[in-house]
């Protein structure tokens, strides 16, 4: 179900209820395939159920607005929204690449992403996992389409960052310099790319068929959870900013007793104080997750009960 608890305009509304994204004739799409197994079925068992607000779909608005101003490029060898198909394992493999191009020495897929300053500055493994299972289908289909076999040579993203600060670009020069990024991604061999597709298609499998069976849903990794470890953080009293924080208590404890003398001549020990800092799955907690309201893995962990 579609909400407006905000009162945007019409045209968001219906850009919201008005989805065409299809992952084709498949059994799962590429962005399916490197995201987690329980996920997938907990949408497909709640779909009737699942509220989302328009509000939180502006930022997909934008991705759209930006595809379809750069569907305007052309070039003899540039292919534009184009959706291949690979079958493994028994199912069929589906996947839209915005653009590639051909070139003489092989093709170069680029995906364009709306997104944060934070993606660019701290690399997301899933761009490489999904561009490297994208120039899996295209390199097995221009193979089967020509006559001369012609490999994926580069992948890339090129990133739309919507928060962009050029003061912050002036100031820091560790930071994005322009509010478009491109971004090479690191390119697996043919091998690992079958690998790295045979073992998700496994897993989802496995998931599929323990669902099928049993009604149970395989449970989210720490890193499909975004989990942030809890930490123990050495401060002096009053202070809020940390001197230093520790995965674990003993080692914070024996930084307290080891170093206080070291850290500010004068202040005895006790003038430290160790604070836990309780972690927390980022994903499930802070609405990334359009099904943590049906997951009960993610309740009992919320409230201790594992």
């Amino acid at each position: 179900m579609i909400t407006n608890n905000y009162n945007l305009p019409e045209a968001f509304v219906s850009f919201a209820t008005n989805d065409k994204y299809t992952k084709g004739d498949s059994d799962i799409s590429v962005t399916q395939l490197i995201d987690s197994p329980r996920v997938l079925l907990l949408r497909e068992k709640h779909k009737n159920d699942i509220t989302t607000d328009v509000m939180d779909m502006v930022w997909a608005l934008f991705g759209t607005a930006v595809h379809s101003v750069l569907e305007a490029e052309t070039g003899k060898n540039i292919v534009k929204e184009e959706r291949f198909y690979s079958h493994v394992m028994g199912w069929t493999l589906s996947g839209a690449i915005d653009q590639y191009e051909v070139q003489d020495d092989g093709a170069v897929i680029t995906d364009y992403k709306v997104t944060s300053v934070w993606s660019v500055i701290f690399d997301k493994q899933e761009w490489v996992n999904q561009l490297n299972v994208y120039a899996f289908l295209l390199e097995k289909e221009l193979s089967m389409k020509s006559k001369n076999y012609i490999p994926v040579k580069a992948i890339k993203i090129c990133a739309i960052l919507r928060d962009w600060s050029r003061r912050e670009a002036r100031l820091k020069p560790d930071y994005p310099q322009n509010p478009v990024a491109y971004i090479t991604i690191p390119l697996w061999t043919m091998e690992e790319r079958l690998a790295y597709v045979k073992e998700r298609m496994d897993i989802h499998q496995n998931a599929r068929q323990m669902f099928d069976v049993a009604d149970e849903f395989v449970e989210c990794s720490d890193k499909e959870r975004w989990a942030k470890p809890d930490t123990w953080a050495v401060k002096k009293k009053g202070n809020k900013r940390a001197l230093r924080v520790f995965d674990n208590q003993e080692d914070a404890k024996e930084f307290v007793l080891d170093h206080s003398n070291q850290l500010d001549v004068g202040i005895i020990k006790q003038n430290h104080e160790i604070e836990h800092r309780k972690g927390e799955n980022t994903r499930c907690k802070n609405n990334y997750c359009s099904v943590s309201d049906f997951c009960n893995q993610y309740k009992e962990l919320e409230n201790g009960t594992r």
